[in-house]
């Protein structure tokens, strides 16, 4: 029975773990080799308790980011101090850490519906379809499922979310994400990360240059009134934290703000 043992969702552990292993030990060098992920904070990470711990970070690419995060936890868990050296803490991973993540890009392949196995959450993006996003009178409900399932979720372990829903800088970020915290009352830490969309495609599938210094930043648990703050000072907190402040726009790099140039001559051909 040990061998079959399942998550709360019907995923068998022993498949879990061996696809992490074998995920594991194919992007290691992306991070560390063919580039280098400078980590900071990862003393935070083993403070945690083991469940009810919601993080949530800037986007940079669709699963680059996740991967990242499964080897900084990992490692930091299994006493590295701030670095991944030593591959050998994926032999006995964290299983009961899961991403939030999009159904449609989940399913978009066999590729992505093996990685959805480690530990993703499913959502239905309700501003957004078919890779483009939605009028305001399109789009569509909240999906209550999706809700049960990331508290099943923090109920097991960890949980990784993305608030802005989006690899694209410095946009909203969603207010589910605040409604979550205020609900469940999670421990909420922010991660900031840098270098990713210099190193990797937008799918983080496909390594785009090497020799890039990617940063991976764990700050400490925010400090939220889960019964007194609104919705609104939630989301603000969040924007502060992960560093998607529109008052942060201000010290964007070189090559941030030309992304940001080539975003606006986009948006006005509306092929955004």
């Amino acid at each position: 029975m040990g061998l079959f043992k399942r998550n709360p969702f019907g995923h068998i552990l022993f498949l879990k773990r061996f696809i992490i292993m074998v995920f594991g030990a194919f992007t290691h060098r992306r991070y560390r080799g063919f580039n280098q992920l400078q980590i900071d904070g990862s003393e935070i990470i083993r403070a945690l308790p083991d469940k009810n711990v919601l993080f949530i970070s800037n986007h940079q690419t669709y699963f680059a980011d996740v991967v990242a995060m499964f080897h900084v936890f990992n490692a930091s868990l299994k006493g590295r101090e701030d670095n991944i050296k030593n591959i050998g803490y994926l032999w006995e991973p964290k299983l009961n850490m899961y991403y939030i993540g999009a159904k449609e890009t989940l399913q978009a392949n066999l590729l992505t519906k093996i990685m959805a196995y480690v530990g993703a959450i499913s959502v239905e993006r309700t501003w957004r379809a078919d890779g483009k996003d939605l009028e305001k009178h399109e789009q569509k409900k909240v999906n209550l499922s999706d809700f049960r399932n990331i508290q099943i979720a923090l109920e097991d372990g960890w949980v990784i979310t993305f608030p802005q829903g989006t690899t694209k800088s410095f946009r909203p970020v969603r207010r589910g994400t605040a409604h979550i915290i205020k609900h469940y009352k999670p421990v909420v830490v922010p991660i900031v990360i840098d270098g990713f969309r210099r190193s990797f495609d937008k799918k983080g599938l496909r390594l785009k240059k090497k020799g890039i210094l990617q940063s991976f930043i764990i700050k400490e648990p925010l400090e939220i009134d889960y019964e007194n703050d609104t919705v609104d000072q939630i989301v603000e907190k969040i924007e502060y934290a992960i560093e998607q402040h529109p008052s942060f726009l201000k010290v964007l790099s070189v090559e941030e703000v030309e992304e940001q140039k080539e975003l606006d001559r986009l948006r006005q051909w509306n092929i955004d």
